[in-house]
């Protein structure tokens, strides 16, 4: 295996940096699940007030989160609708069923993203006894196998009246919720503010090194913390693991985007090389590039990639890959990856289009 020089396959892959590791080393922490955890109590609040809701939950992942926000908000045999290669339906080991006992439904989009319109002919109201009741809309922002694309916040107010009008509750998968705040200019509680509950990763371009929020209302946040527990997701003195999201929340907000502009660097520099990446699509940290264009698998372009040091990861799309910058991507890092992808898939200067 070749060493990987530019790793551009996740913005998972980020490491602690030496700040954070400094706030998880001098934590105070005590037992999170009695809530005498200061830090962990610290970091709900922050999280809670940045999206726009009254309570958040501390938990281990944004999977965790999203499945627990669904049994809150739905039951057995009830419906969840969401855009159809959301991560809720594709990603999540079938966990709305699982956990929930939800059927899912997913509605053809556009980077992403569905429209007012869908939601209401999708609807299942009850009135038919040999079909499940659609109980919950779920939107996905920043849509991650659209390739980082953003939700606008019309975009969203508008589903969300829809769906308020239909008695519909909504969850908000907002793993990269901060990615579509720093390149819209807006604040995350903007986009929060319209759902009953929001999903918050810390371990994408926040740069933790695990953890997530769920973040609802006073009145849900009971059940949230019950269920949980349930799911196993108690832990104890986990102000060490909290710190980091503290720590980030300070530190690793407004950088993104500096990611944003490294990925549209990253999609300029291949397109000028000729090759297939989707140019209008970069709207946060992910570049997708067309790799079947050039008679490749995804499978035989990541192998030619990694042999040349250059990270990148398959989508849902067939041979269509993804590069997605985080904060331990440097300006020299992308340059090196606009000189080594043609490099790998052996196309240069010849134009494609």
């Amino acid at each position: 295996m070749s060493e990987i020089l530019v790793d551009l396959s996740s913005d998972t892959v980020t490491q602690p940096s030496l700040g954070m590791r400094q706030a998880i080393a001098s934590a105070v922490v005590g037992d999170e699940q009695r809530h005498l955890d200061p830090t962990v109590s610290e970091l709900e609040r922050r999280g809670a007030a940045a999206v726009g809701q009254n309570e958040a939950i501390f938990l281990p992942s944004a999977t965790m989160a999203n499945h627990i926000a669904l049994k809150l908000l739905g039951r057995p045999g009830d419906e969840v609708i969401a855009e159809e290669n959301s991560h809720l339906l594709i990603a999540e080991s079938g966990g709305p069923a699982v956990h929930a006992g939800l059927i899912t439904r997913g509605l053809p989009g556009r980077a992403g993203q569905f429209t007012p319109q869908q939601v209401r002919a999708a609807v299942h109201s009850g009135s038919s006894v040999h079909r499940p009741v659609t109980r919950i809309v779920a939107v996905e922002n920043t849509h991650n196998s659209a390739g980082g694309r953003i939700w606008q916040l019309d975009d969203i107010a508008a589903v969300a009246q829809t769906a308020r009008e239909l008695g519909l509750s909504l969850h908000l998968d907002g793993s990269r919720l901060f990615n579509a705040a720093v390149a819209t200019g807006l604040l995350a509680a903007d986009f929060g503010r319209y759902f009953d509950t929001v999903t918050l990763c810390l371990s994408k371009g926040l740069g933790c090194p695990l953890g997530a929020l769920l973040a609802c209302s006073a009145e849900l946040a009971p059940r949230a913390r019950r269920l949980k527990h349930l799911f196993g997701g108690a832990m104890r003195q986990a102000g060490i693991v909290a710190a980091a999201g503290i720590y980030a929340f300070d530190h690793n907000i407004s950088r993104l985007a500096d990611d944003h502009t490294r990925a549209r660097r990253l999609a300029q520099g291949l397109d000028s090389a000729g090759f297939p990446v989707d140019l209008p699509g970069v709207e946060t940290n992910f570049v997708q590039l067309d790799v079947g264009v050039l008679g490749l698998t995804s499978h035989e372009a990541l192998a030619r990639l990694e042999s040349k040091g250059i990270g990148l990861s398959a989508t849902v799309h067939p041979n269509v890959l993804r590069a997605v910058t985080h904060l331990d991507v440097t300006d020299d890092n992308i340059e090196l990856a606009i000189e080594l992808i043609p490099s790998a898939l052996r196309r240069r200067a010849p134009s494609l289009r």
